[in-house]
Protein backbone atom coordinates (compact mmCIF):
# COMPACT_ATOMS: atom_id res chain seq x y z
CA UNK A 1 0.00 0.00 0.00
CA UNK A 2 1.45 3.86 -0.82
CA UNK A 3 0.44 6.86 0.53
CA UNK A 4 0.33 10.09 -1.55
CA UNK A 5 3.11 11.82 -2.00
CA UNK A 6 5.21 9.95 -0.64
CA UNK A 7 8.06 7.98 -2.89
CA UNK A 8 7.27 4.68 -3.42
CA UNK A 9 8.19 2.06 -1.14
CA UNK A 10 10.88 -0.99 -2.17
CA UNK A 11 9.39 -3.40 -4.27
CA UNK A 12 6.36 -1.85 -5.87
CA UNK A 13 7.99 -0.54 -8.83
CA UNK A 14 11.15 -0.95 -10.72
CA UNK A 15 14.13 0.54 -10.45
CA UNK A 16 14.97 3.46 -13.48
CA UNK A 17 17.69 4.41 -14.72
CA UNK A 18 19.41 7.74 -12.74
CA UNK A 19 16.38 8.47 -10.77
CA UNK A 20 12.52 8.04 -10.07
CA UNK A 21 10.06 9.13 -12.63
CA UNK A 22 6.84 11.20 -10.95
CA UNK A 23 4.48 8.64 -9.45
CA UNK A 24 0.68 8.81 -9.21
CA UNK A 25 -0.40 11.44 -6.10
CA UNK A 26 3.11 12.77 -6.28
CA UNK A 27 3.75 16.22 -6.18
CA UNK A 28 4.76 17.46 -9.75
CA UNK A 29 8.59 17.70 -10.54
CA UNK A 30 9.43 21.77 -9.49
CA UNK A 31 11.05 24.06 -12.62
CA UNK A 32 14.55 24.68 -11.51
CA UNK A 33 14.79 20.68 -9.86
CA UNK A 34 17.85 18.94 -10.06
CA UNK A 35 17.61 17.32 -13.15
CA UNK A 36 18.83 13.72 -13.18
CA UNK A 37 22.51 13.11 -13.04
CA UNK A 38 24.38 10.28 -15.42
CA UNK A 39 25.98 8.36 -13.22
CA UNK A 40 24.05 8.04 -10.31
CA UNK A 41 23.74 5.56 -7.86
CA UNK A 42 20.61 2.57 -8.31
CA UNK A 43 18.63 2.54 -6.06
CA UNK A 44 18.84 0.30 -3.29
CA UNK A 45 16.01 -1.97 -2.43
CA UNK A 46 14.08 -0.48 0.99
CA UNK A 47 16.34 2.59 0.74
CA UNK A 48 14.73 5.95 -0.06
CA UNK A 49 15.50 8.19 -3.20
CA UNK A 50 18.96 9.03 -3.73
CA UNK A 51 21.94 10.07 -1.53
CA UNK A 52 23.74 13.16 -0.94
CA UNK A 53 26.97 12.79 -4.08
CA UNK A 54 24.22 11.98 -6.42
CA UNK A 55 23.94 15.53 -7.00
CA UNK A 56 26.28 18.48 -7.34
CA UNK A 57 25.91 21.28 -5.20
CA UNK A 58 24.33 24.09 -6.81
CA UNK A 59 25.51 27.79 -6.64
CA UNK A 60 24.43 29.30 -3.30
CA UNK A 61 21.63 26.02 -2.41
CA UNK A 62 21.46 24.17 0.59
CA UNK A 63 22.95 20.73 -0.30
CA UNK A 64 20.86 17.78 -0.17
CA UNK A 65 20.12 16.08 3.00
CA UNK A 66 20.38 12.48 3.91
CA UNK A 67 17.06 10.87 3.64
CA UNK A 68 15.60 13.53 2.45
CA UNK A 69 12.44 14.08 0.46
CA UNK A 70 12.63 15.53 -3.24
CA UNK A 71 11.43 19.04 -3.55
CA UNK A 72 8.17 19.98 -2.33
CA UNK A 73 6.39 22.89 -4.15
CA UNK A 74 5.54 25.78 -1.53
CA UNK A 75 9.46 25.45 -0.02
CA UNK A 76 11.89 28.36 0.08
CA UNK A 77 13.73 28.96 -3.39
CA UNK A 78 17.34 28.47 -3.34
CA UNK A 79 19.27 31.83 -1.88
CA UNK A 80 20.33 34.34 -4.65
CA UNK A 81 23.86 33.51 -5.70
CA UNK A 82 26.78 36.26 -4.74
CA UNK A 83 26.84 39.22 -6.33
CA UNK A 84 23.08 39.11 -7.52
CA UNK A 85 20.31 41.35 -6.15
CA UNK A 86 19.73 40.08 -2.38
CA UNK A 87 22.72 38.15 -2.11
CA UNK A 88 25.72 38.47 -0.04
CA UNK A 89 28.52 40.39 -1.65
CA UNK A 90 31.18 38.31 -3.70
CA UNK A 91 34.01 37.73 -1.25
CA UNK A 92 31.73 37.13 2.18
CA UNK A 93 30.98 40.01 4.19
CA UNK A 94 33.17 42.97 5.36
CA UNK A 95 34.60 42.70 8.97
CA UNK A 96 32.31 43.70 11.69
CA UNK A 97 35.01 46.25 12.42
CA UNK A 98 36.20 45.10 16.02
CA UNK A 99 39.10 42.91 14.69
CA UNK A 100 41.35 45.79 13.26
CA UNK A 101 38.63 48.95 12.51
CA UNK A 102 38.54 48.83 9.22
CA UNK A 103 34.92 49.69 9.13
CA UNK A 104 35.40 53.41 8.41
CA UNK A 105 32.19 54.22 9.10
CA UNK A 106 32.38 53.03 12.76
CA UNK A 107 32.39 56.21 14.66
CA UNK A 108 29.84 58.35 12.40
CA UNK A 109 27.53 59.88 14.72
CA UNK A 110 29.38 60.00 17.66
CA UNK A 111 30.01 63.89 19.19
CA UNK A 112 32.83 65.92 17.82
CA UNK A 113 32.68 63.55 14.45
CA UNK A 114 34.34 60.08 13.51
CA UNK A 115 38.44 59.50 13.52
CA UNK A 116 39.52 61.06 10.50
CA UNK A 117 40.62 58.30 8.19
CA UNK A 118 43.87 58.82 7.53
CA UNK A 119 44.67 58.27 11.77
CA UNK A 120 42.59 55.25 10.96
CA UNK A 121 44.97 53.75 9.17
CA UNK A 122 48.18 55.47 10.90
CA UNK A 123 46.95 54.08 13.97
CA UNK A 124 44.79 51.17 13.76
CA UNK A 125 42.11 50.97 16.52
CA UNK A 126 42.63 54.44 17.71
CA UNK A 127 40.63 55.78 20.38
CA UNK A 128 40.82 57.84 23.38
CA UNK A 129 41.65 55.90 26.60
CA UNK A 130 38.11 55.62 28.82
CA UNK A 131 37.96 57.12 32.52
CA UNK A 132 38.96 54.37 34.83
CA UNK A 133 36.08 52.87 36.37
CA UNK A 134 33.54 54.03 33.77
CA UNK A 135 33.69 52.23 30.62
CA UNK A 136 32.40 53.70 27.67
CA UNK A 137 33.33 57.30 28.36
CA UNK A 138 36.01 59.76 26.79
CA UNK A 139 38.79 60.26 28.06
CA UNK A 140 39.14 62.82 31.02
CA UNK A 141 39.91 66.16 28.53
CA UNK A 142 38.45 64.74 25.32
CA UNK A 143 34.61 65.99 25.02
CA UNK A 144 33.34 65.00 21.89
CA UNK A 145 35.87 62.19 21.04
CA UNK A 146 34.87 58.93 20.30
CA UNK A 147 35.72 56.69 23.12
CA UNK A 148 34.62 53.24 22.37
CA UNK A 149 37.48 52.28 20.67
CA UNK A 150 40.27 50.17 22.29
CA UNK A 151 42.89 52.23 23.75
CA UNK A 152 46.11 53.89 21.38
CA UNK A 153 48.58 52.40 20.62
CA UNK A 154 51.39 53.63 22.82
CA UNK A 155 49.25 54.75 25.86
CA UNK A 156 49.04 51.41 28.11
CA UNK A 157 50.82 49.35 25.12
CA UNK A 158 53.17 49.52 22.98
CA UNK A 159 54.90 53.05 22.18
CA UNK A 160 53.58 54.28 19.01
CA UNK A 161 55.48 57.19 18.00
CA UNK A 162 53.87 59.46 15.25
CA UNK A 163 56.17 59.84 12.05
CA UNK A 164 55.49 63.69 12.37
CA UNK A 165 56.49 63.98 15.85
CA UNK A 166 60.40 64.61 16.80
CA UNK A 167 62.54 61.81 17.77
CA UNK A 168 63.26 62.74 21.19
CA UNK A 169 64.34 60.22 24.46
CA UNK A 170 61.98 60.09 27.17
CA UNK A 171 63.59 61.71 30.10
CA UNK A 172 61.13 59.36 32.31
CA UNK A 173 61.85 55.89 31.64
CA UNK A 174 59.47 54.46 34.35
CA UNK A 175 56.69 55.44 32.51
CA UNK A 176 58.36 54.16 28.50
CA UNK A 177 54.60 53.58 27.02
CA UNK A 178 54.10 57.13 25.94
CA UNK A 179 56.98 58.97 27.15
CA UNK A 180 55.40 60.61 30.28
CA UNK A 181 52.56 58.93 32.19
CA UNK A 182 48.78 60.13 31.87
CA UNK A 183 47.96 63.73 32.47
CA UNK A 184 45.38 64.00 35.00
CA UNK A 185 42.78 66.03 33.24
CA UNK A 186 39.04 66.57 34.70
CA UNK A 187 36.38 64.76 33.29
CA UNK A 188 33.79 66.36 31.51
CA UNK A 189 31.54 64.51 32.94
CA UNK A 190 27.93 66.15 33.39
CA UNK A 191 27.57 64.75 37.14
CA UNK A 192 24.59 67.02 37.83
CA UNK A 193 24.91 69.92 40.34
CA UNK A 194 27.94 69.89 42.46
CA UNK A 195 27.56 72.54 44.71
CA UNK A 196 27.01 72.69 49.11
CA UNK A 197 24.41 75.87 48.49
CA UNK A 198 21.19 75.96 46.79
CA UNK A 199 18.09 78.07 46.68
CA UNK A 200 16.29 77.65 49.96
CA UNK A 201 12.63 76.50 49.66
CA UNK A 202 10.06 78.98 50.14
CA UNK A 203 12.35 81.51 51.16
CA UNK A 204 10.98 85.11 51.94
CA UNK A 205 13.43 88.06 51.71
CA UNK A 206 11.35 90.23 54.35
CA UNK A 207 11.00 87.81 56.46
CA UNK A 208 14.76 87.39 56.02
CA UNK A 209 15.77 90.47 57.16
CA UNK A 210 13.38 90.46 59.70
CA UNK A 211 15.41 87.77 61.24
CA UNK A 212 18.93 89.77 60.29
CA UNK A 213 17.68 93.11 61.79
CA UNK A 214 16.44 90.92 65.30
CA UNK A 215 19.85 89.19 65.13
CA UNK A 216 21.92 92.80 65.52
CA UNK A 217 19.04 94.77 66.90
CA UNK A 218 19.85 95.71 70.88
CA UNK A 219 22.65 94.99 72.85
CA UNK A 220 25.10 92.40 71.39
CA UNK A 221 24.57 90.13 67.94
CA UNK A 222 23.20 86.89 67.59
CA UNK A 223 25.79 85.75 64.62
CA UNK A 224 24.67 82.44 65.00
CA UNK A 225 20.76 83.37 63.95
CA UNK A 226 23.28 85.55 61.02
CA UNK A 227 25.38 81.97 59.92
CA UNK A 228 22.31 79.96 59.72
CA UNK A 229 20.33 82.28 57.35
CA UNK A 230 23.40 83.05 55.08
CA UNK A 231 24.78 79.81 55.10
CA UNK A 232 21.18 78.58 54.10
CA UNK A 233 20.58 80.88 51.45
CA UNK A 234 21.55 80.84 47.83
CA UNK A 235 23.43 84.01 45.97
CA UNK A 236 20.14 84.73 44.23
CA UNK A 237 18.49 84.62 47.32
CA UNK A 238 21.26 86.90 49.26
CA UNK A 239 21.52 89.68 46.70
CA UNK A 240 17.78 91.09 46.78
CA UNK A 241 18.13 91.34 50.85
CA UNK A 242 20.06 94.42 50.57
CA UNK A 243 16.92 95.87 48.36
CA UNK A 244 14.21 94.43 51.13
CA UNK A 245 16.65 95.39 54.16
CA UNK A 246 16.29 99.06 53.16
CA UNK A 247 12.58 99.21 51.98
CA UNK A 248 11.55 96.97 54.82
CA UNK A 249 13.54 99.84 57.63
CA UNK A 250 15.33 102.24 55.57
CA UNK A 251 18.49 101.76 56.19
CA UNK A 252 21.71 100.12 54.32
CA UNK A 253 22.26 96.33 55.42
CA UNK A 254 25.80 96.40 54.51
CA UNK A 255 26.45 99.39 56.61
CA UNK A 256 24.81 97.75 59.71
CA UNK A 257 26.56 94.57 59.15
CA UNK A 258 29.90 95.97 58.81
CA UNK A 259 28.80 97.92 62.58
CA UNK A 260 28.04 95.02 64.01
CA UNK A 261 30.52 92.39 62.65
CA UNK A 262 34.28 92.29 62.77
CA UNK A 263 37.76 90.81 61.25
CA UNK A 264 37.33 88.16 59.02
CA UNK A 265 33.51 87.01 59.55
CA UNK A 266 32.69 90.14 58.52
CA UNK A 267 34.86 90.34 55.50
CA UNK A 268 33.10 86.43 54.83
CA UNK A 269 30.00 87.74 55.12
CA UNK A 270 30.04 90.81 52.73
CA UNK A 271 31.58 88.81 50.59
CA UNK A 272 27.91 86.50 50.67
CA UNK A 273 26.02 89.88 49.76
CA UNK A 274 27.83 90.76 46.74
CA UNK A 275 26.64 88.85 43.21
CA UNK A 276 29.59 86.39 41.50
CA UNK A 277 30.43 89.31 39.03
CA UNK A 278 30.57 91.84 41.45
CA UNK A 279 32.34 89.98 44.00
CA UNK A 280 35.01 89.22 41.04
CA UNK A 281 35.32 92.68 40.30
CA UNK A 282 36.05 93.76 43.30
CA UNK A 283 38.19 90.88 43.92
CA UNK A 284 40.55 92.06 41.10
CA UNK A 285 40.13 95.32 42.27
CA UNK A 286 42.03 94.77 45.31
CA UNK A 287 44.67 92.78 43.72
CA UNK A 288 45.41 95.97 41.59
CA UNK A 289 45.44 98.93 43.98
CA UNK A 290 47.81 99.55 46.04
CA UNK A 291 51.59 98.80 47.36
CA UNK A 292 52.36 95.17 45.24
CA UNK A 293 49.57 93.06 42.99
CA UNK A 294 48.52 89.98 43.74
CA UNK A 295 49.12 87.92 40.17
CA UNK A 296 47.83 84.55 41.59
CA UNK A 297 44.38 86.12 42.02
CA UNK A 298 44.47 87.40 39.11
CA UNK A 299 45.29 84.70 36.99
CA UNK A 300 42.69 82.41 39.59
CA UNK A 301 39.99 84.32 38.10
CA UNK A 302 40.61 85.59 35.08
CA UNK A 303 41.40 81.54 33.92
CA UNK A 304 38.89 80.16 35.54
CA UNK A 305 36.22 81.87 34.35
CA UNK A 306 33.80 81.56 30.66
CA UNK A 307 33.46 84.48 28.98
CA UNK A 308 30.32 85.67 29.76
CA UNK A 309 31.53 85.61 33.35
CA UNK A 310 34.58 87.64 32.17
CA UNK A 311 32.56 89.89 30.25
CA UNK A 312 30.09 90.63 33.37
CA UNK A 313 33.37 91.26 35.44
CA UNK A 314 34.94 93.60 32.92
CA UNK A 315 30.96 95.69 32.65
CA UNK A 316 30.89 96.16 36.42
CA UNK A 317 34.42 96.65 37.00
CA UNK A 318 34.29 99.72 35.09
CA UNK A 319 30.81 100.68 36.40
CA UNK A 320 32.34 100.60 39.66
CA UNK A 321 35.61 101.80 39.57
CA UNK A 322 35.44 104.07 36.38
CA UNK A 323 38.97 102.46 34.80
CA UNK A 324 38.36 99.51 32.76
CA UNK A 325 39.76 96.51 34.37
CA UNK A 326 42.34 95.69 30.73
CA UNK A 327 43.50 99.89 31.46
CA UNK A 328 44.30 98.44 35.37
CA UNK A 329 46.24 95.71 34.46
CA UNK A 330 48.14 97.03 31.68
CA UNK A 331 49.43 99.83 34.34
CA UNK A 332 50.14 97.17 37.17
CA UNK A 333 52.17 94.54 35.19
CA UNK A 334 54.67 94.43 32.79
CA UNK A 335 56.44 92.08 29.84
CA UNK A 336 54.77 89.07 29.13
CA UNK A 337 52.43 88.31 32.02
CA UNK A 338 50.90 91.35 31.33
CA UNK A 339 50.13 90.37 27.78
CA UNK A 340 48.80 87.20 29.26
CA UNK A 341 46.73 89.01 31.53
CA UNK A 342 45.27 91.13 29.15
CA UNK A 343 44.39 88.12 26.50
CA UNK A 344 42.55 86.50 28.70
CA UNK A 345 40.74 89.39 30.15
CA UNK A 346 39.21 89.90 26.61
CA UNK A 347 36.57 86.78 27.43
CA UNK A 348 37.11 85.85 23.74
CA UNK A 349 38.32 81.84 23.92
CA UNK A 350 36.90 79.20 22.09
CA UNK A 351 33.75 77.33 23.52
CA UNK A 352 33.21 74.75 21.42
CA UNK A 353 33.33 71.27 22.78
CA UNK A 354 34.60 69.58 19.47
CA UNK A 355 37.95 68.68 19.45
CA UNK A 356 40.03 68.23 15.73
CA UNK A 357 42.91 65.92 16.48
CA UNK A 358 45.07 66.96 13.22
CA UNK A 359 44.53 70.38 14.85
CA UNK A 360 45.39 69.60 18.06
CA UNK A 361 48.78 67.52 17.08
CA UNK A 362 49.64 70.87 15.16
CA UNK A 363 49.43 72.95 18.37
CA UNK A 364 51.21 70.42 20.24
CA UNK A 365 54.20 70.80 17.79
CA UNK A 366 53.82 74.66 17.24
CA UNK A 367 54.73 74.43 21.30
CA UNK A 368 57.53 72.22 21.17
CA UNK A 369 58.63 74.40 18.44
CA UNK A 370 58.23 77.34 20.76
CA UNK A 371 60.46 75.95 23.50
CA UNK A 372 61.58 73.24 23.83
CA UNK A 373 62.97 72.70 20.33
CA UNK A 374 64.80 76.09 20.37
CA UNK A 375 66.86 78.04 22.23
CA UNK A 376 64.96 80.42 24.24
CA UNK A 377 61.53 80.85 23.96
CA UNK A 378 59.13 82.22 22.55
CA UNK A 379 56.43 83.45 24.52
CA UNK A 380 53.94 84.72 22.40
CA UNK A 381 53.11 81.59 20.68
CA UNK A 382 52.30 79.98 24.38
CA UNK A 383 50.38 83.03 24.79
CA UNK A 384 47.80 82.88 21.72
CA UNK A 385 47.63 78.92 22.41
CA UNK A 386 46.78 78.99 25.59
CA UNK A 387 44.62 82.12 25.76
CA UNK A 388 42.59 81.41 22.47
CA UNK A 389 41.97 77.99 22.16
CA UNK A 390 38.78 75.76 23.41
CA UNK A 391 39.42 73.85 27.27
CA UNK A 392 38.51 70.35 25.68
CA UNK A 393 40.94 71.02 22.98
CA UNK A 394 43.89 72.33 25.19
CA UNK A 395 43.37 69.13 27.16
CA UNK A 396 44.08 67.06 23.89
CA UNK A 397 46.84 69.23 22.75
CA UNK A 398 48.21 68.78 26.63
CA UNK A 399 48.05 64.91 26.18
CA UNK A 400 49.18 65.14 22.21
CA UNK A 401 52.17 66.93 24.14
CA UNK A 402 52.89 64.53 26.18
CA UNK A 403 52.93 61.97 23.84
CA UNK A 404 55.15 63.49 21.43
CA UNK A 405 58.43 64.95 23.56
CA UNK A 406 57.93 62.78 26.67
CA UNK A 407 57.47 65.79 28.85
CA UNK A 408 54.23 67.25 30.05
CA UNK A 409 53.37 71.02 29.34
CA UNK A 410 53.90 71.86 32.86
CA UNK A 411 57.55 71.01 32.95
CA UNK A 412 58.21 72.22 30.30
CA UNK A 413 56.76 75.71 30.94
CA UNK A 414 58.93 75.69 34.40
CA UNK A 415 62.31 75.03 32.02
CA UNK A 416 61.51 77.81 29.85
CA UNK A 417 60.16 80.38 31.62
CA UNK A 418 60.56 82.06 35.06
CA UNK A 419 58.70 84.49 37.46
CA UNK A 420 55.23 85.70 37.30
CA UNK A 421 54.97 84.34 33.94
CA UNK A 422 55.88 80.93 34.68
CA UNK A 423 53.13 81.14 37.65
CA UNK A 424 50.44 82.29 35.39
CA UNK A 425 51.16 80.44 32.55
CA UNK A 426 51.01 76.90 35.13
CA UNK A 427 48.09 78.03 36.73
CA UNK A 428 46.16 78.55 33.37
CA UNK A 429 47.00 74.80 32.68
CA UNK A 430 46.11 73.11 35.98
CA UNK A 431 43.09 74.92 35.56
CA UNK A 432 42.26 74.27 32.33
CA UNK A 433 43.49 69.99 33.01
CA UNK A 434 41.57 70.27 36.19
CA UNK A 435 39.68 73.04 37.57
CA UNK A 436 38.67 71.29 40.88
CA UNK A 437 42.10 70.07 41.71
CA UNK A 438 43.32 73.68 40.63
CA UNK A 439 40.84 75.22 43.36
CA UNK A 440 42.15 72.29 45.84
CA UNK A 441 45.60 73.11 45.71
CA UNK A 442 45.10 76.99 45.54
CA UNK A 443 43.11 76.12 49.24
CA UNK A 444 45.93 73.97 50.55
CA UNK A 445 48.25 76.44 50.10
CA UNK A 446 46.26 79.02 51.57
CA UNK A 447 45.98 77.57 54.74
CA UNK A 448 49.22 75.79 54.88
CA UNK A 449 52.14 76.91 57.04
CA UNK A 450 52.08 79.74 59.45
CA UNK A 451 48.90 81.69 58.98
CA UNK A 452 46.04 82.00 56.66
CA UNK A 453 45.92 83.24 53.41
CA UNK A 454 42.09 84.26 54.30
CA UNK A 455 41.63 86.10 51.14
CA UNK A 456 41.81 83.29 49.28
CA UNK A 457 40.07 81.11 51.30
CA UNK A 458 37.07 82.80 51.36
CA UNK A 459 37.00 83.71 47.51
CA UNK A 460 37.38 80.23 46.84
CA UNK A 461 34.56 79.44 49.43
CA UNK A 462 32.13 81.39 48.67
CA UNK A 463 32.50 81.76 44.57
CA UNK A 464 32.61 77.84 44.07
CA UNK A 465 29.70 76.53 46.84
CA UNK A 466 27.31 76.54 44.26
CA UNK A 467 29.89 75.50 41.54
CA UNK A 468 32.02 72.59 42.25
CA UNK A 469 32.87 72.84 45.87
CA UNK A 470 31.57 69.04 45.96
CA UNK A 471 34.38 68.07 43.15
CA UNK A 472 37.22 70.31 45.31
CA UNK A 473 36.34 67.92 48.28
CA UNK A 474 37.48 65.15 46.68
CA UNK A 475 40.52 66.51 44.98
CA UNK A 476 41.46 68.03 48.24
CA UNK A 477 41.13 64.42 49.83
CA UNK A 478 42.87 62.91 46.90
CA UNK A 479 45.49 64.87 47.11
CA UNK A 480 46.43 65.69 50.56
CA UNK A 481 44.85 63.37 52.60
CA UNK A 482 42.37 64.60 54.65
CA UNK A 483 39.58 66.22 54.03
CA UNK A 484 38.53 69.95 53.06
CA UNK A 485 36.09 70.21 56.05
CA UNK A 486 38.75 69.12 58.91
CA UNK A 487 41.97 71.42 57.23
CA UNK A 488 39.14 74.48 57.69
CA UNK A 489 38.52 72.97 61.14
CA UNK A 490 41.67 72.93 62.01
CA UNK A 491 42.83 76.57 60.43
CA UNK A 492 40.08 78.40 61.48
CA UNK A 493 38.04 79.32 64.84
CA UNK A 494 34.50 80.77 65.87
CA UNK A 495 31.71 82.35 63.95
CA UNK A 496 34.36 82.89 61.07
CA UNK A 497 34.71 78.94 60.84
CA UNK A 498 31.05 77.90 61.45
CA UNK A 499 30.15 80.07 58.27
CA UNK A 500 32.91 78.28 55.89
CA UNK A 501 31.85 75.04 57.04
CA UNK A 502 28.45 75.82 55.98
CA UNK A 503 30.08 76.66 52.86
CA UNK A 504 31.88 73.44 52.50
CA UNK A 505 28.97 71.29 53.56
CA UNK A 506 30.34 68.36 55.39
CA UNK A 507 33.41 66.11 55.56
CA UNK A 508 34.42 63.44 53.50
Amino acid sequence: MSYPGYPPQPGTYPPQPGMYPPQPGTYPPQAGGYPPQSGAYPPQPGAYPPQPGAYPPQPGAYPPQPGAYPPQSGAYPPAPPPGSWGGGPVGGYPSSGFDNFSNPGFNAGMPGGGMPQQQQQQWPGMGYPGQPGQPGQPMPGYPGAPSPNPPMPGYGGAPAPTPAYPQVPSPNPSMPAHGGGAMPVNPPINRGFRGTIRDFPGADPLKDVEVLRKAMKGFGTDEQAIIELLGSRSNAQRVPLLRAYKTSYGKDLIKDLHSELSGDFRKLVMATLKSPAQFDASELRESIKGAGTDEACLIEILSSRSNAEIKEISRIYKQEYKKTLEDDIQNDTSGHFRRLLIALAQGNRDEREAVDLSLAQQDAQALYAAGEKKLGTDESKFNAILCARSKTHLRTVFYEYQRMCGRDIESSISREMSGDLESGMLAVVKCIKNTPAYFAERLHKAMKGMGTKDRTLIRIMVSRSEVDILDIRQEYLRNYGKSLYTAISGDTSGDYKKLLLKFCGGSD
